[in-house]
C-alpha cells in the first residue's frame, strides 16, 4: 500500500472514520475502563504489558471544523494544557514533526514526544470527517534532553465528523510507552480521568478560541 503523504498510508485514515461510524472493538478483550462526561473509554491489554485505548464520545457546542483547528493550535494549546511544558512543530524533509514536552508530577522525570503528524478531510456516507493521524518518530534535529524521558513508541489516531447538532462526535486510538516506572495508580488516572477531562479542556478551549478569532 502506497503511505501518503506524511508517511501514512489513505487505509489509516479510512480506519479512523471506520471506527468513528462503527466502532471495532469485537474480536478482541477491549475492556470498557469507564463512561464519564458523555466519554466511553476501552483499554486492550496488548503483548508487551501496556494498553491500548479507544476513546467515543459526544463534545457539545464544539463543530468538527473548530476542534481540529483547536487540536492542532500547538499555541493555543500553552494555554489550555496545563500537562505541556513545551511544545512545537516544525518542517521535516517536507514531513510535520511535533516536539511536545508533557510534565510529571515531582519526583518522575518529564517525557517529551517527537512525532510526524498529518491531517486529512474525508467524505464518508456524505458527511465530512477530520482525521489527524500521529506516530513517533527519530529525528536528528531533536536531540533528548538531560533529565527528560524520550518517549519512543506513540501512536495517536484521531477523527471527528458533526453529533447532527451543534457539537462533535470523537473517536479517538492511543498507545505510548512512557518508559521507567510510572505507578499503576499514575496509569489508571490518566485514563480515567487525564483523558476526560482533556476533551473537556479542549471544549472549553473551543469557546475560548471563537473569542480569541
Amino acid at each position: 500500500m502506497e503511505p501518503a503523504a506524511g508517511g501514512f498510508s489513505e487505509e489509516q485514515f479510512r480506519e479512523a472514520c471506520a471506527e468513528l461510524q462503527q466502532p471495532a472493538l469485537a474480536g478482541a478483550d477491549w475492556q470498557l475502563l469507564v463512561e464519564t462526561l458523555g466519554i466511553s473509554i476501552y483499554r486492550l491489554l496488548d503483548q508487551t504489558g501496556l494498553y491500548e485505548y479507544k476513546v467515543f464520545g459526544i463534545l457539545e457546542d464544539c463543530p468538527p471544523a473548530l476542534l481540529a483547528d483547536v487540536y492542532l493550535d500547538l499555541d493555543y494549546r500553552k494555554q489550555w494544557d496545563q500537562y505541556v511544558k513545551e511544545v512545537y512543530e516544525k518542517e521535516c524533509n517536507g514531513e510535520t514533526v511535533v516536539y511536545w514536552e508533557v510534565k510529571y508530577p515531582f519526583p518522575m522525570s518529564n517525557r517529551d514526544y517527537v512525532y510526524l503528524r498529518q491531517r486529512q478531510e474525508l467524505e464518508m456516507e456524505g458527511q465530512k470527517i477530520y482525521v489527524i493521524l500521529a506516530q513517533s518518530t527519530s529525528m536528528p534535529q531533536f536531540a533528548e534532553k538531560p533529565g527528560v524521558i524520550r518517549v519512543k513508541q506513540y501512536k495517536q489516531s484521531l477523527a471527528i465528523e458533526s453529533d447532527g447538532k451543534k457539537g462533535s462526535k470523537v473517536f479517538m486510538y492511543y498507545f505510548d510507552n512512557p518508559g521507567g516506572q510510572i505507578p499503576s495508580w499514575l496509569i489508571n488516572w490518566a485514563a480515567k480521568n487525564g483523558v476526560p477531562n482533556f476533551l473537556k479542556d479542549m471544549a472549553k478551549a473551543c469557546h475560548r478560541y471563537l473569542k480569541k478569532t
